[in-house]
């Protein structure tokens, strides 16, 4: 008896180290809006092959570009998700969504906002040379269940046309973290629509850090993160990021090419990285 009772104890420390030191899988997919005009690409003939792909790879916190309510509540109908955020066009449900999905038994959603990127932030609002959308960074603050631990996470999608509107974006991003996260971790994701070498994603890492740069495995999978729905093509262009707290390490990062009918779930690739706190 005295034994089995050591032997339990010794698990539960385990457990306790384990849970605090453990992993965390974020991932960031643009979902390509609810376009009919996409014909056989369409959300309606691929929403199941996102919500497989999401389900197999197992994402603990993810960020989503471009989904329209109803895409969001699709993925919704996974019970082990809910998500956060608000519609670019009226704060509310209406037009894309920079939105946050969460496994609910890991994660407590503890505060939420959004802003816009845009001169105007705190109202639905386009910003500088950006000729056709307004675009809108949503963001949690959440625990993590397991460790106690508080962090922040954003996502956003940046401007693809105004190339003022994405260095002003870079700028905003940093001065709303710094704002609303203070000296908590923040991990952000989003399509960013710009390649490493731009002067936003250089502001950006200021004060984060680009998970594909730091991992400590070899990024898996191509550089590129635009497939266009085309299956031959060879993407090279990398907008799509996770960038981490520099207190957090990156184990490992990846962009997923997964197929369902030699046809991709969507026009971005999703990228996913293993993510463990720091001290």
């Amino acid at each position: 008896m005295k034994q089995l009772f050591l032997f339990v104890v010794c698990l539960l420390c385990m457990t306790a180290v384990a849970g605090d030191n453990a992993s965390l899988r974020v991932a960031s997919y643009n979902l390509r809006y609810n376009n009919p005009g996409d014909n056989e690409n369409a959300w309606p003939h691929r929403k199941e092959a996102v919500k497989a792909l999401i389900v197999f790879h197992d994402f603990d916190i993810f960020g989503t570009q471009e989904g329209l309510k109803g895409q969001l509540d699709a993925i919704g109908q996974l019970s082990q998700y809910a998500y956060t955020g608000a519609g670019r066009d009226d704060g509310k449900n209406s037009g894309e969504h920079s939105a946050i999905f969460y496994k609910k038994d890991r994660f407590q959603l503890l505060e939420s906002g959004n802003f816009w990127l845009s001169t105007t932030p705190d109202v639905p609002s386009m910003g500088w040379d950006a000729r056709c959308c307004k675009r809108i960074c949503s963001w949690g603050k959440f625990q993590d269940n397991p460790s106690g631990r508080i962090f922040y996470f954003f996502n956003v999608h940046f401007d693809h046309e105004g190339k003022t509107a994405r260095i002003e974006s870079g700028k905003l991003m940093v001065q709303r973290i710094k704002e609303i996260a203070g000296d908590t971790p923040v991990i952000c994701t989003g399509d960013f629509n710009s390649l490493p070498e731009t002067e936003q994603i250089q502001t950006m890492q200021t004060i984060l850090n680009d998970s594909y740069a730091i991992s400590l495995l070899p990024p898996y999978g191509p550089v590129g993160t635009f497939n266009a729905f085309n299956p031959n093509a060879v993407p090279r262009g990398r907008i799509d990021y996770i960038f981490t707290d520099k207190r957090m390490k990156v184990l490992k990062y990846g962009v997923l090419t997964d197929r369902y009918d030699n046809k991709f779930p969507s026009d971005h690739f999703p990228i996913v990285a293993d993510i463990q706190w720091g001290d």
